[in-house]
């Protein structure tokens, strides 16, 4: 189920950043103090009383402006506020209540989404200073005093953030469907890929970049099997915000890989791999998500006997970090390999999801150990008691060992190997922990 989402918002240099910082408890994002550096949403998980959270990290707000920097960033906060659950706004304590505060917490209220008012920089310890209460003004409710910088009150403000999220919520779509997201940059043919797959127009298509708006669920229940088919969104093109378009569309792709089992990472036969499919894959791959590479617009391009071999080998090498992911090469215009594509994405939903017995691990550990020594240092070896697997999606496996810094990555990797070489495990990533005994 996809974690609630929380947006900080509010303009330039209320210490946004400094409080999204301290709340997920690492250095995501960059703090300085000239208006407008937060350019990129950013986007991680928060944990609290047990709960998790995605928490969103948006550019200033300045609710009327000309300058292309500052509307880029107000699309973009715009685009976290319409996918948030609770918005925390911030307001600085040292500036008082200024006219944008104002025309942003008027914003926020049509929304109609809960909001939190945040009171930041009330770093002196005990009582609030009196200028606190001028922020009644803004009709958000009571403030909360908060120090984004020593961390006071951050836990109050979760609470009341916490207060307004429904985490029982049903997950939408029962088990037995497998939630597949199409991600990849705008215009690689995500809702052309969708409306083939449908057999309908579902979607908006065009050749304009981020033609979709939102993110849009479709259900396919036939001879295939169940599947949800999540087709992310770039945002409508804006005049001359056309070079910073691709930003828009990484939130929804994030939180698409958020809700899917298996994600299609869409890539143009014609343009290539692009750092921005890079940022993509890796974070399905770090969600531990099945992962199937499809190169679309394959009817396009001039072929002759070895141009997929060719171009096969040079997508190893870009997605040199998801070496398990297979590839597919269609097109989502003629419908060419798409029942190969639904093949891939049964058979990688099952392997994201398969279950080892303890035993069966154990003879692989027991041949690789034989076959390849483990490591030592200064005349102490590495001893691998046993391995056991601790849960899927991804399939995790923990290793006893007797000295956890002996069991260098080079050799967790060859065990890895092993096995992805008995079991399959084809398009889902792996994860290895190292238990010392005695832990």
């Amino acid at each position: 189920m996809s974690k609630p989402i929380i947006a900080v918002v509010g303009r330039p240099n209320v210490g946004k950043s400094t409080l999204f910082n301290k709340l997920i408890g690492q250095r995501l994002s960059i703090v300085e103090d000239t208006p407008g550096v937060t350019r990129d949403r950013i986007y991680a998980e928060c944990e609290w009383l047990n709960k998790e959270v995605m928490l969103v990290d948006t550019g200033g707000i300045e609710p009327k402006t000309d300058d292309i920097i500052l509307s880029q960033m107000r699309h973009q906060a715009q685009i976290a506020i319409e996918s948030a659950d609770v918005i925390i706004l911030v307001v600085d304590i040292k500036t008082g209540v200024t006219a944008t505060d104002q025309d942003i917490a008027m914003m926020l209220q049509k929304s109609g989404k809960p909001i939190v008012l945040c009171v930041n920089k009330c770093d002196a310890p005990g009582q609030v200073p009196p200028d606190f209460y001028e922020f009644y003004n803004l009709g958000l409710g009571d403030p909360v005093a908060v120090s984004s910088v020593h961390g006071h009150g951050t836990g109050d403000l979760l609470d009341e953030c916490f207060k307004h999220i429904d985490f029982d919520r049903a997950e939408e779509y029962e088990d037995d469907y497998i939630k597949v997201a199409i991600i990849g940059k705008p215009n690689v043919g995500k809702s052309s890929l969708v409306n083939k797959i449908a057999g309908e127009e579902r979607m908006i298509v065009s050749d304009i970049a981020g033609t979709t708006r939102d993110s849009t669920d479709t259900v396919i229940n036939d001879e295939r099997g169940k599947y949800v088919f999540i087709d992310t969104a770039g945002i409508r093109r804006k005049s001359r915000v056309e070079e910073n378009i691709e930003r828009y569309s990484v939130l929804r792709s994030y939180m698409a890989v958020d809700r899917s089992d298996v994600c299609v990472i869409l890539i143009d036969a014609l343009e290539g791999f692009t750092e921005q499919d890079s940022k993509i894959a890796g974070y399905a791959h770090e969600q531990g998500k099945g992962c199937i590479i499809a190169v679309n617009k394959w009817d396009a391009v001039e072929k002759d006997g070895k141009t997929m071999q060719e171009y096969q080998k040079k997508l190893e090498n870009d997605f040199s970090f998801m070496s398990y992911a297979p590839f597919v090469f269609i097109s989502a215009k003629t419908g060419q390999r798409l029942d190969k594509l639904f093949e891939m994405i049964h058979y990688v939903n099952e392997q994201n999801c398969m279950r080892i017995s303890t035993g069966k691990l154990n003879d692989v550990l027991a041949y690789a150990t034989a076959r390849v020594q483990p490591p030592t240092d200064k005349g102490k070896r590495l001893k691998i008691y046993y391995i056991t697997q601790a849960s899927i999606r991804p399939p995790t496996f923990v290793s006893f060992v007797n000295k956890a810094e002996l069991y260098h990555f080079s050799y967790q990797r060859y065990i890895e190997n092993q096995i992805r070489e008995t079991f399959g495990l084809q398009g889902t990533p792996i994860r290895m922990v190292t238990r010392q005994r005695g832990e």
